[in-house]
C-alpha cells in the first residue's frame, strides 16, 4: 500500500506542468533595477578631484533619470576630506545625497585619521571598508569609476 502511494506522488510530481515550477522559483524581474549601477572611489585629497566626482554623480542622475541610476560615492584614504563636517563641497554633498546618490566615508580610513562620526558631514553612510565596498559593488555588477 505505501508503495503504491508513494508511486502514485511520484506520478503526480512528474505530471506537473514545469512552467508552473519554474514561475515558483524564478527571480524577481530585473526591469525595476536601475539601469545604471556605478561606484565611484574618490582617495585623492585634492578637493578639485572630490568637485569632479560629485558633478559627474548628479550630472549622470539628471541625464539618465533618477530612477534609472544607482550611485554610490565612496571616500577612502585621504579622499575623506570631502566628507568631513568643514569640507568645502559640503553643498554639493548635500546636493547629490538629495538626488539620491549614496555617499559612505570608509571606516578604516576614520580610524587611522580619529575621526568620528561627528566629525563628519550629516547624512552620509559609513562602511567598514571603503575598498571592500568598491569591490563588492563591482563583483555585484556595478560600474566602476574612479572619482578623483
Amino acid at each position: 500500500m505505501i508503495h503504491s502511494a508513494v508511486k502514485l506522488t511520484a506520478a503526480l510530481l512528474l505530471a506537473a506542468p514545469m512552467g508552473l515550477w519554474a514561475q515558483s522559483s524564478a527571480p524577481a524581474t530585473e526591469s525595476a533595477a536601475p539601469k545604471y549601477r556605478v561606484v565611484l572611489q574618490v582617495s585623492n585629497p585634492e578637493p578639485r578631484g572630490w568637485h569632479q566626482t560629485l558633478n559627474n554623480a548628479m550630472a549622470l542622475t539628471k541625464n539618465a533619470g533618477r530612477a534609472n541610476v544607482q550611485i554610490e560615492i565612496v571616500a577612502n584614504g585621504m579622499g575623506i576630506g570631502m566628507l568631513k563636517y568643514n569640507s568645502p563641497d559640503a553643498k554639493e554633498v548635500a546636493a547629490a545625497l538629495g538626488m539620491g546618490v549614496k555617499v559612505l566615508a570608509c571606516g578604516e580610513t576614520m580610524k587611522a585619521l580619529m575621526l568620528e562620526k561627528d566629525d563628519m558631514l550629516p547624512n552620509i553612510g559609513f562602511v567598514p571598508g571603503g575598498l571592500i565596498e568598491v569591490l563588492d559593488r563591482q563583483r555585484d555588477g556595478w560600474q566602476y569609476v574612479k572619482g578623483d
